[in-house]
């Protein structure tokens, strides 16, 4: 079994979608003046590998305290979507993978995209699920779904209809995941447990994949 490391590291300088602040990073302490070590961070709820809640879109939706822990664990499954690096997801890209989804509690969207980390490419040109895949998606007893994308929804998007479509049918949403492609093919177990703060509407996570290298899927 092998360990798979999902996650963006936190860090000033880090990319953030536009308008949202860079972490900051401040020292309270030193080893040489107090004996021990403390920093102040200062982090956006959407910082690097976050989970998006309901109530992030939803003017009534849940926040963090409605989800129980095992909400955030389950069976994964990706789909290899780098063929179509520009453009609109439509169903016709995922319902060959009908069963798998219908198996699965996380469908992860390996777009390739996560290979942009760190350049202006990042931020725009990838791919999106159209209305109809999301309603699509909808329609499966999904936990989550993730992308190796800062968003789910375009970049010049105002309505974010992904968001909404997903997270009214309380399927949750990662956005920034690391590289997905050692996913493709195999069974795993996804975890991506995020800090448990009070009313977030979204918090960042440790998404990490165990991933069972002894069968392909």
């Amino acid at each position: 079994m092998q360990v798979i490391d999902l996650s963006r590291t936190i860090e000033p300088g880090m990319p953030c979608y536009p308008g949202t602040p860079r972490p900051l990073f401040q020292q309270l302490s030193s080893i040489e003046q107090y004996g021990f070590t403390e920093q102040q961070l200062t982090i956006s709820s959407h910082t690097g590998t976050h989970v998006d809640l309901p109530s992030h879109i939803l003017p009534a939706g849940s926040s963090l305290d409605a989800f129980s822990v095992d909400r955030f664990t389950g069976k994964g499954f990706a789909i290899d979507l780098r063929g179509s690096t520009s453009g609109t997801i439509s169903p016709g890209h995922l319902q060959g993978f009908e069963g798998y989804i219908k198996e699965c509690d996380f469908l992860l969207l390996c777009s390739g995209w996560s290979q942009y980390w760190g350049t202006p490419e990042y931020y725009a040109g990838y791919p999106v699920l159209s209305s109809d895949a999301a309603l699509w998606l909808a329609g499966f007893h999904l936990k989550g779904v993730g992308v190796d994308m800062i968003s789910i929804d375009g970049p010049d998007s105002c309505d974010f209809p992904v968001h909404t479509i997903l997270l009214e049918k309380g399927i949750l949403l990662i956005e920034n995941l690391a590289d997905l492609s050692p996913l493709l093919g195999f069974p795993f177990t996804f975890f991506c447990f995020p800090l448990k703060i009070a009313k977030a509407e979204a918090a960042p996570l440790r998404a990490v994949a165990f991933l069972d290298d002894e069968g392909h899927a």
